[in-house]
């Protein structure tokens, strides 16, 4: 029985690996180095990373800049639990991480972005890229330098040939996706003038919206994290001088204003907002939302009730968003969370459709303008093309 148990994870793990093989890559890390003089560190202070996929043909001169996902700590006792984490110090990043949907390298699986410079910019400041504060308290060694690593990473790959880009775009996912929004128009002030610069989101719009028990939670919570980072000053004037600082970590209250073109990929049912914006542990102390958190199918019909509502206001949100050509949209009823990186959801046989639409194609035809794409999906459980996500009860992770 035990040989054939070990038989059979053998014949997996080869299973996994050719998978791997045939649609992801390793690509090594590389570290800023001289960023640690300009005090751009991750929270232990250790200098930022990004692993980077070098162009080749047609794409040398184009530059994709994917910014890594990993929520945000609020305090002091959240950032010190990931200082010493792949989210806070590049000591603990793993030295390889493998490439795959809109960081391939392959034409099949990624064909208007494969042949780009791909870089992949590892998170470890806990808020989005945002933070400065000069001081370190010497009892924690605290740095909280977010904003600073943005623009030292930035720079570094300006000096890479990133100041001669014909076509560049800014993604991320999650608080990476966030963070795409919010430097979307610093990232196109920084390249050549006469560049093609867009942005895309990727499960970066969080809703400002109650909870189940009824508490703005997330507002809260981000008020926290624009607090301790001293983020304000790094959030778009234009709302901060007519919103609290906080509000203005919500893509809704600061989107509409962005220049520079940007593409809003999301799930209308994101698993992490479900789990941590609409039904988070402290406001479901019973558990009573624990088995729909972890699979959507197991979910009560007043759950499902709750859930639509959710969609109905974060629909509502995305008005805020402006209704310019130069927006675009793709929000599936999927319950997932960041769909561009993994070639399941971007592109393949299988992928999420909207009008029979992959993902891959909606963002390639709106990047170089052969079509706009603006799509917002039926509620569910319409769309059979989902890739809805299962979550193993024994494991959460920091999605």
């Amino acid at each position: 029985m035990d040989g054939g148990k070990s038989g059979l994870w053998l014949n997996i793990l080869v299973f996994v690996l050719m998978v791997l093989k045939t649609e992801g890559y390793y690509v090594g890390i590389t570290y800023v180095e001289n960023a640690a003089a300009k005090g751009a560190v991750c929270l232990d202070g250790s200098p930022p990373a990004y692993h980077f996929d070098k162009g080749f043909g047609a794409g040398i001169n184009n530059w994709l800049v994917h910014i890594e996902g990993g929520g945000w700590c609020n305090n002091i006792t959240t950032c010190l639990s990931r200082k010493n984490t792949r989210l806070g110090s590049s000591k603990q990043m793993v030295k390889q991480v493998v490439f795959s949907g809109i960081l391939s390298n392959k034409q099949k699986f990624n064909p208007d972005f494969y042949n780009w410079n791909r870089i992949k910019v590892r998170y470890c400041d806990g808020a989005s890229f945002t933070g400065d504060v000069e001081a370190v308290n010497p009892s924690t060694n605290l740095h909280f330098r977010g904003a600073r690593v943005w623009l030292a990473v930035i720079e570094d790959l300006l000096a890479k040939g990133m100041k001669i880009a014909e076509n560049a775009m800014l993604s991320g996912c999650s608080a990476g996706g966030l963070a795409s929004i919010l430097h979307c128009d610093s990232f196109r002030a920084l390249l050549p003038m006469g560049a093609k610069v867009k942005c895309l989101s990727d499960a970066g719009f969080f809703i400002n919206a109650k909870d189940v028990s009824g508490a703005q939670h997330i507002e809260a919570f981000y008020s926290e994290v624009v607090t301790t980072h001293e983020s304000a000053k790094n959030l778009p004037s234009y709302c901060t001088s007519k919103l609290r600082p906080g509000l203005c970590f919500f893509p809704q209250n600061m989107a509409q204003q962005i220049q520079t073109p940007l593409f809003i990929l999301n799930a209308a049912y994101d698993s992490w907002q479900i789990k941590n914006i609409l039904a988070p542990g402290v406001a479901d102390p019973h558990g009573t939302w624990h088995s729909c958190k972890l699979d959507i199918k197991d979910c009560s019909p007043s759950q499902l009730n709750t859930m639509q509502d959710f969609r109905t206001g974060f629909l509502s949100a995305l008005t805020g968003l402006g209704s310019s050509s130069s927006r675009g949209m793709f929000i599936d009823s999927c319950y997932a969370h960041c769909q561009s990186e993994m070639q399941e959801t971007w592109l393949r046989n299988d992928s999420p459709v909207l009008n029979k639409i992959t993902i891959a194609k909606a963002v390639g035809d709106w990047y170089y303008d052969r079509s706009p794409f603006q799509k917002v999906d039926c509620a569910y459980p319409c769309n059979p093309t989902c890739h809805n996500r299962i979550f193993d009860p024994k494991e959460h992770p920091l999605l």
